[in-house]
């Protein structure tokens, strides 16, 4: 195929997806609203493209780019001289690499655990499959959704290697107690890690514009370890994250060497080997464009966005901000029984935005979640006058009903044993054909609400191993 007609259908295939620019999007993308960033990360990212960070040696660029970015993020977020750490593609993998090295470093430990608060990012669960670690998870205040500084150091045992807090944690933008925290974890000789992967870039600049932001970072007696995510709040191409550690030997153990093979003696310090300097090059040059200057103007247009945001939806008739949250994120719930969010989901869909629904959690009612970025800014009022008018066309169309049909053959699956043909029954009761999911996701979101959270993953990755079938 020529060349323009590939970059022709590329375009077109692009014209389905959620728009990535504008701030319609409050999830999954983060746009700083800036001309000519993505600019030039795109030219710093072809720059690096072809280069290959399995080797530092053989690409010294990169090695000096990472310590570059690494040392960065050690000077905003509390690092000390010994601090050391690594980019890595994403937060799940930061955060998979604090668990690793807690537990590999702990080796006379033969059943590890971790102890989370319930909050806590699913990234740590995914760790904990993957490397056969035990999940401690500690409920949260049912009003507050932060951390409980007791139960948590309650829960810390002799099998215990790591404990982890957020700054904040995802679903409702609270930030944990992490003073408290911490101190249990090292009065038990235990590691503390700080998941800051969406709030490490744009807190301490909140705190530098007056906010009361509670101190989270490694400059807390305990914290060994924080993750934050570049391509969140510091606006770079995705992935890049970067996981920091107090010192060097609590970062040797995340390592890993094999010389035991005839080929080259494999030395990796994230979970993959080969690298593309493409986003490394591309956070760099972003990192090094904006400056501190730069972030601390963007944090001032996302506080004022998120101000404004907070303050209508407050005021709004029929819906209730969950928790109180001390970033950028929202959890907006509704706060009468005549309608359901998952409607006023489909309603903003419908007029252009996407805000993301949560399903009902321990205390957490289900809910919108909004990530707000620099690109809100300008646009809050049409934002809240549409919201305002989702909630009406909702209330209008009244709380989403499913009859007993449909809730009794959800009673009746055992995820263990669910079969494709039960699979593909659920599906046409939700209206779906094959796995193309209906414009409006109201009566699926209302389904999978009633499911357990073990049956609602099994149906998942059966939708998901579904949607992954070449044809399907």
């Amino acid at each position: 195929m020529p060349a323009d007609r590939i970059l022709d259908d590329l375009r077109a295939l692009r014209a389905g997806d959620l728009p990535t620019h504008g701030g319609r999007t409050l999830a999954y993308v983060y746009d700083s609203g800036l001309s000519g960033l993505d600019e030039l990360a795109a030219g710093a990212h072809a720059l690096a493209s072809s280069t290959n960070g399995l080797d530092p040696t053989a690409f010294p660029s990169l090695l000096r780019m990472e310590n570059d970015i690494v040392a960065a993020a050690s000077a905003l977020l509390g690092g000390g001289p010994a601090t050391v750490g690594t980019v890595t593609s994403g937060g799940t993998e930061s955060c998979m690499l604090a668990v690793h090295a807690a537990r590999a470093s702990r080796g006379d430990v033969t059943r590890p655990r971790i102890v989370v608060p319930s909050t806590a990012h699913a990234a740590f669960h995914k760790a904990a499959h993957y490397f056969h670690v035990e999940v401690a998870t500690v409920p949260v205040s049912p009003d507050t959704f932060t951390a409980d500084p007791e139960a948590m150091a309650a829960a810390i045992d002799d099998r215990t290697v790591l404990v982890v807090v957020s700054a904040p944690s995802y679903a409702h933008g609270v930030v944990d107690p992490v003073v408290p925290v911490a101190a249990a974890a090292r009065e038990r000789g235990v590691r503390c890690h700080v998941d800051a992967c969406i709030g490490g870039w744009v807190l301490p600049y909140f705190r530098a514009l007056g906010e009361d932001v509670p101190d989270f970072d490694l400059s807390v007696p305990g914290v060994t370890s924080l993750s934050v995510d570049l391509h969140k709040y510091a606006y770079c191409p995705k992935g890049t994250s970067v996981l920091l550690h107090a010192d060097a030997d609590l970062r040797r153990p995340q390592f890993f060497a094999s010389a035991s093979w005839p080929g080259y003696t494999m030395l990796n310090s994230t979970l993959q080997s080969t690298r593309s300097g493409g986003p490394l090059a591309a956070a760099w040059a972003v990192l090094n464009h904006l400056g501190d200057d730069g972030y601390r103007s963007l944090a001032s247009t996302v506080l004022s966005a998120t101000r404004t945001l907070r303050a209508g939806i407050a005021t709004m008739d029929g819906l209730r901000l969950q928790g109180d949250p001390r970033s950028t994120l929202l959890s907006v719930a509704a706060d009468a029984d005549d309608f359901d969010v998952f409607t006023v989901a489909d309603e903003m869909t419908e007029r252009g935005w996407y805000l993301q629904p949560q399903f009902g959690f321990e205390s957490s009612a289900p809910n919108l979640h909004l990530t707000v970025t620099a690109a809100n800014h300008g646009t809050e009022e049409l934002l809240l006058a549409d919201l305002a008018a989702a909630v009406a066309s909702a209330r209008r169309s009244g709380p989403v009903t499913m009859g007993p049909e449909v809730t009794s053959t959800i009673a009746g699956l055992d995820p263990a044993e669910l079969t494709p043909e039960a699979f593909g029954a659920l599906l046409a009761m939700a209206g779906m054909t094959k796995v193309a999911a209906p414009k409006r996701m109201a009566e699926v979101n209302a389904m999978l609400a009633v499911a357990p959270p073990p049956l609602r993953e099994r149906l998942l990755v059966e939708f998901l191993s579904v949607l992954y079938t070449p044809g399907s």
